[in-house]
């Protein structure tokens, strides 16, 4: 992969994998409930799922999913009414002597398969597949996406869960836990909106990404014939050209030797 496309890769994995959504809003609040130690497991299980999906779509999981519509609007559908599950458990805490009961951390078993109904884990992974691999060399290009992915995307959401144990302490007063549960709940909900924008036709980039790539370089060699073949037609011309003036110039040399001949008669 070219130096140039490399960067490009980080920069698009630390923007889909820093900024705020589902998972991230989720360790955020996960942190500030039960603290960062007892979240590994759901921050392990986040990496985890997604290093499946990526193989999975690596597979042929975006192409099957591109034939069959009607499963991408049942993603859609498990995750956001998963999504609004979680939700009503953050509101649901209230105190932090509620916190062991009402907002465990998800496992790690529960995480991974989260991102199966996760909209933007879904988005992520396709666009990702469809931009950053080579089909010349796809397998080594996939590992590429897939350690980006784990590189650059574990600390990020990890950083997430930090911020909200460093919160942690400074909710013990009044009913801080409670807004800040209801704030949380409110950007999960609102999340749905930027990421639930799962296409079917998303799931096959990788094959068009391919197919655009070879009509690209037919287009290039069509366009490099079209310019041989004109400046073919232009020595054409030029030499037809020159033609013509060597013919003049034979047909006006007798009329310039025809007065010096009849001088020299005369």
């Amino acid at each position: 992969m070219p130096f140039e496309q490399l960067i490009a890769l980080i920069g698009f994995v630390a923007v889909m994998t820093g900024t705020p959504g589902p998972n991230n809003l989720m360790l955020m609040a996960s942190g500030a409930n039960a603290g960062f130690r007892r979240s590994l497991p759901h921050i392990l299980g986040i990496a985890f799922g997604c290093q499946v999906m990526l193989l999975c779509v690596a597979l042929g999981l975006g192409s099957l999913l591109s034939r069959f519509p009607q499963a991408v609007t049942a993603l859609r559908l498990g995750g956001a009414l998963y999504l609004l599950y979680l939700a009503w458990r953050l509101v649901r805490t209230r105190q932090l002597s509620e916190t062991d009961r009402e907002a465990r951390p998800l496992t790690f078993t529960q995480a991974a398969l989260f991102q199966w109904v996760n909209p933007k884990a879904w988005m992520m992974i396709l666009t990702g597949m469809a931009t950053f691999t080579q089909p010349d060399r796809f397998t080594a290009s996939v590992i590429l996406v897939a350690g980006a992915f784990l590189i650059v995307g574990l600390p990020l959401i990890s950083a997430w869960n930090l911020f909200g144990a460093t919160l942690k302490n400074r909710l013990h007063q009044g009913h801080r836990l409670t807004v800040f549960n209801r704030a949380m709940a409110v950007l999960l909900v609102a999340s749905l909106y930027p990421t639930f924008g799962i296409q079917p036709g998303l799931a096959d980039n990788t094959r068009a990404a391919s197919a655009r790539e070879g009509a690209f370089s037919a287009g290039e060699r069509a366009f490099s014939a079209g310019e041989g073949a004109i400046s073919a037609r232009e020595r054409a011309f030029s030499a037809e050209k020159s033609a013509i003036g060597a013919d003049q110039g034979t047909s006006d040399a007798p009329e310039r030797r025809r007065p010096r001949w009849w001088l020299s008669v005369m």
